[in-house]
């Protein structure tokens, strides 16, 4: 789930273990550790629960000082955050294992062991792992060839490193589920769950696919495929900075990213506008043949992602005249699915890495769909390589847990995807998709507009300052961004947040209303605009707090218990991404006023790799 470095050098590696899960710290995790082959030629870790500065501090008194040696954050799984739970996992005094991803089949596998006469000394199921490895090697003395048996036996997704104190010469990898790469330096090598970790060791890197087996040397690094064959991965070679790692000016992560959605969307805007028209082969050499086949969508995503998509449905039925289906992930690769002819399969995922999404997509190859749409901000990542058509959001890395500019970029893809739809099917009415290229050109200035909001917002969050539950309303494509929003309250503020379509008050919502549950509204000017008024003056009837961010052509004013924040006038379509924003600024500052964690809120993890 959370974050892997790994090191083989002539050089103690240590600090380089250290500084790689700092630049992980942003994937969300409960504990970390360390195993490293020390110059005494033992195999010592340390590990400790909560933050890796617990770590360091611990190392600092007790240095570990050696050549080879493995790290790991974790994102509890299976067994408690506990110091005892932390990676890395020893079997015996000489064999260390770091996991990412989930063991399905750990409890056989953990009663099988026992009866060996193992004895287990956490709750995880990572611990299987290092001890079936360390069964395999009394009859396979090899380390690679044991970890190839191993896998053999292992259900379910994993990201593998170990290292043993009986062949320190090596560091060994096993790809299934979770993303694994290495970087190449010299006369020294180095892995880990993400590049970033590695970017101040080296700009050079070499991504694992699935089921590959890796054996990583000082001088050398050796890959086998998923049928046992020695095979070569293509070396990438960055040249920029890692810039996106420092916060800059910025007090936290987060803000930082919701200042950069105008050049992120201009960014992902780039080269993929005609004069006039949305240039259809920005999806792939493929898409406009593909695209003239399509009658319906199936759209697949979870959490932010999945608000994407809902805003999507609207979109795709109401501009481009194509049916549209949208379900969470994890829901719909469990469900018997009925596919319609000629059905586009679309999936929306930041990392490309969500263990649900990428399964879903697995499962839709199976079940007929037309073809698949990737949408993604991870050009080499798994739902990007498994995906027929890919439209890559370029949105730059996204370090905060809670999701911002991946959200906004996501909706420039999706909208794209609608218009390139009805484009090459000619379901769009005439003049709309130039209308609209146009106003997308505008986009980027109208996100700084609604950024320069800033103070205003920031004296607005002072209402939540003592509230524990919040309400947020919207009508049409308005009601997603409204559920995007309270995600995003509860997410870094643990402020009991519900969202819900204005016109459903009267049908339950409207009982939890009084003078301690604030209303939060988005009220574009559009033909639902009298309707949301009709249901506002029913929470103020009921002595609720009104928040609304209103079009300033809408004519709405301030008054006892409303506040009303004007919003640049946009065209209706693009509103649900222009009207994001407020609604970040908000959950941002009434987080910082609680004092919570904003990069890195409790419980949550930036990259759910695991069910």
């Amino acid at each position: 789930m959370c974050g892997i470095v790994g090191a083989v050098a002539e050089r103690n590696i240590t600090a380089i273990l250290l500084e790689g899960l700092k630049r992980l710290e942003y994937r969300g995790y409960d504990s970390a550790g360390v195993a490293v082959f020390t110059h005494n030629g033992t195999l010592e870790r340390m590990r400790r629960n909560g933050k890796v500065a617990e770590l360091e501090q611990a190392l600092a008194g007790e240095p570990l000082m050696g050549r080879l040696g493995i790290a790991h954050t974790r994102w509890a799984t299976h067994g408690a955050p506990s110091e005892r739970n932390a990676h890395p996992h020893f079997s015996g005094s000489d064999l260390a294992v770091v996991h990412n991803g989930i063991i399905e089949n750990y409890e056989a596998l953990r009663e099988q062991l026992k009866g060996l006469g193992y004895v287990f000394t956490s709750d995880t199921d990572t611990e299987v792992i290092a001890h079936l490895l360390n069964h395999k090697l009394k009859d396979q003395s090899d380390l690679t060839e044991a970890l190839k048996a191993t896998v053999k036996e292992l259900h379910g997704a994993y990201g593998l490193a170990v290292i043993s104190a009986k062949q320190p010469d090596r560091l060994v990898a096993a790809r299934s589920g979770s993303p694994l790469v290495i970087g190449l330096g010299l006369g020294e090598n180095f892995l880990a769950s993400d590049q970033l970790a590695l970017r101040q060791v080296t700009d050079r890197f070499m991504y694992l696919e699935e089921g590959d087996i890796a054996e990583i040397r000082r001088d050398s690094v050796q890959i086998w495929d998923v049928n046992g064959k020695s095979v070569q991965r293509e070396t990438v070679q960055y040249r920029d900075g890692a810039e996106a790692a420092d916060k800059g000016e910025y007090r936290h992560y987060m803000l930082k990213e919701i200042h950069e959605q105008p050049a992120v969307v201009q960014r992902t805007l780039e080269n993929r506008l005609g004069q006039d028209h949305v240039l259809v082969q920005a999806f792939g050499p493929q898409a406009a043949e593909l695209f003239a086949k399509v009658r319906n969508v199936q759209i697949v995503a979870c959490g932010t992602s999945y608000h994407a998509g809902m805003v999507a449905r609207y979109w795709l039925e109401s501009l481009a005249g194509i049916p549209c289906q949208v379900e969470v992930a994890s829901e719909f690769r469990y469900r018997k699915v009925v596919v319609q002819p000629d059905t586009l399969f679309v999936s929306i995922s930041q990392s490309g890495e969500t263990a649900d999404t990428l399964a879903a997509l697995r499962n839709a190859k199976e079940l007929g769909f037309l073809a698949s749409l990737a949408i993604c901000n991870v050009g080499i990542s798994s739902l990007v390589r498994e995906s027929d058509l890919t439209l890559l959001t370029q949105a730059g890395r996204e370090i905060g847990v809670a999701s911002t500019k991946a959200f906004t970029t996501q909706l420039v893809g999706l909208l794209l995807l609608t218009l390139s739809l009805g484009q090459v099917r000619g379901t769009l009415e005439a003049g709309v998709e130039a209308q609209l290229v146009e106003e997308l050109r505008r986009l980027p200035a109208r996100l700084g507009e609604a950024l320069a909001m800033d103070a205003t917002i920031e004296k607005v969050a002072e209402l939540f300052a003592d509230k524990h539950h919040t309400l947020f309303l919207g009508r049409g494509a308005q009601f997603p961004v409204a559920m995007e929003g309270a995600l995003k309250l509860k997410e870094i503020s643990y402020i009991h947040a519900e969202a819900y379509p204005a016109g459903e008050l009267k049908h339950g919502p409207l009982a939890l209303v009084d003078n301690d549950m604030p209303v939060v509204t988005v009220a574009p000017n559009n033909e639902l605009l009298e309707k949301l008024k009709s249901n506002l003056q029913e929470v103020r009837a009921r002595g609720g707090e009104l928040i609304v961010f209103a079009d300033e052509q809408a004519g709405m004013t301030n008054g006892e218990g409303t506040h009303v924040i004007n919003m640049p006038h946009i065209h209706d379509v693009l509103a649900p991404i222009l009207y994001t924003i407020p609604l970040q600024l908000l959950s941002y500052y009434v987080a910082v006023l609680k004092g919570t964690d904003v990069d890195q809120p409790r419980n949550l993890a930036k990259s759910v790799t695991v069910e």
